[in-house]
């Protein structure tokens, strides 16, 4: 169990003086491209608890975006990530293969969907590994067109760009972006315009017809989707919307790619998001909670998929690094030690009710989402019309952080706030963030 104490502490203003301090160092050189969400430099954490460098304790809602599912410096994270920096940090698997690389595929292959013969390949990011599952889908299928969802998100690279639907922050004056990717209408329930118990069948409906007459089925390599949809907004589609697409692609020889990065590794109340409508993917992208913080990501899938690229098709010079595989190993132990889906519906059973309560009480709450430690709230203006209300997100989420909650802003209309503490919180500190939060809506 972590060293630090696992309850809320200030001792300053948010931001306290040191980490104003910081703050101008870090204008004075670090690009101003790169934003933060809370201006308070990290010191140490662990459990639910995030300590800066004035002493401030504060209850983490998010878990570096999902990346520290299993706490931060968990136990077996640190000693397994210790032993293997003190044997050797780095070979490049591409030049001597080293065992952890290989243990991390034999974990991902237990643990995905589907009991057929998989293989995978590692990588840095969740940005990599997207792109990495486009070339092998291109390649496997001999085909070009890649469909995407509206308010999906997928990384920064080019490709990833073009792949996302959010023009701001991610996409705005960094084109031109790759070619051939199609977007087509995803299962918003709280969006869709004839309500959410059409939605599952009339946007899949949609989706398909228009990937038929738009591209045309036999020249789609991959449907990329993710199951839970995060930085648009932690949407959950509509019941039978996925599954009628993966029927769709599997009728039409396409690969369908389950992107988890965010949504994956215990983080949903199952290992995986798609687990939870019977989804078994051709290739699954992993990164963020897979390695307890450290990066490394995965492109998992179909062994006959997977192997379709020619060797030394894939790979670069730091994927699937000697250390974060055992981080990642560490992890996945805790996850297993600890019940960690188990943990994040237990999380869902305390947030859900209290978050329906606030919505009933204030009017600017339209919608209450998600599963297991992926919880949202969607702001409006008005209930009737659901007018985004990004202000008063944006004025909710400053007032938690005044008051020693992290929060994080999500949505493509920049009013959702999304809750990912680590699985591993107490229900003491899941409580206290929730009254914190309670008090904040109460001001705005």
């Amino acid at each position: 169990m972590t060293a630090i104490p696992q309850e809320r502490r200030l001792v300053t203003a948010i931001p306290g003086p040191k980490s104003q301090e910081l703050q101008a160092r870090r204008i004075a050189t670090v690009a101003g491209g790169v934003g933060s969400t809370m201006p308070v430099f990290a010191a140490r954490a662990g459990g639910g608890v995030l300590e800066d460098v004035d002493g401030n304790r504060l209850i983490d809602f998010g878990s570096g975006i999902a990346v520290t599912t299993v706490g931060n410096s968990a136990e077996a994270v640190v000693r397994r990530a210790s032993a293997q920096l003190a044997d050797f940090t780095h070979t490049c698997f591409m030049v001597t293969p080293y065992e952890g690389y290989v243990a991390v595929c034999e974990q991902l292959a237990e643990l995905t969907p589907g009991d057929h013969a998989k293989k995978s390949a590692l990588f840095n990011s969740g940005a990599e590994a997207v792109e990495n599952a486009v070339k092998i889908a291109r390649i496997h299928t001999k085909r070009q067109a890649v469909v995407v969802f509206d308010h999906g998100y997928h990384g920064r690279t080019n490709l990833t760009m073009a792949l996302t639907s959010k023009n701001m922050p991610y996409k705005n004056g960094f084109g031109p972006f790759a070619p051939e990717i199609y977007r087509v209408p995803v299962a918003y329930p709280y969006r869709w315009p004839t309500g959410a118990e059409n939605c599952g069948a009339e946007a899949s409906a949609q989706a398909i017809d228009q990937i038929s007459k738009q591209i045309g089925a036999e020249n789609v390599a991959a449907i990329i989707i993710e199951p839970v949809l995060g930085e648009g907004g932690f949407i959950e589609p509509a019941k039978g919307f996925l599954p009628a697409l993966a029927a769709f692609a599997k009728d039409n020889g396409i690969v369908f790619v389950a992107d988890e990065i965010q949504s994956g590794f215990c983080r949903t109340g199952q290992w995986f998001a798609c687990e939870n409508e019977g989804i078994v993917p051709d290739l699954i992208t992993t990164a963020k909670g897979i390695a307890g913080g450290l990066p490394l990501a995965a492109v998992t899938g179909r062994a006959e998929i997977m192997d379709a690229a020619h060797s030394g098709g894939l790979g670069g010079t730091y994927g699937g690094n000697p250390v974060a595989c055992a981080a990642a190993l560490g992890a996945i132990e805790t996850m297993k030690e600890l019940d960690l889906p188990a943990k994040a519906v237990h999380i869902e059973q305390i947030m859900k009710p209290r978050l329906a309560a606030m919505q009933e009480k204030y009017d600017v709450i339209g919608d209450v989402r998600g599963r297991g430690g992926m919880i949202a709230i969607e702001l409006v203006k008005d209930r009737t019309t659901k007018e985004p209300a990004p202000e008063a997100t944006a004025a909710l989420a400053k007032a938690c952080h005044t008051e020693g909650l992290l929060v994080l802003v999500t949505g493509t209309y920049g009013n959702v706030l999304r809750f990912l503490p680590p699985l591993v919180i107490g229900d003491d500190l899941l409580n206290e963030g929730l009254d914190i939060l309670e008090q904040a809506l109460a001001g705005i």
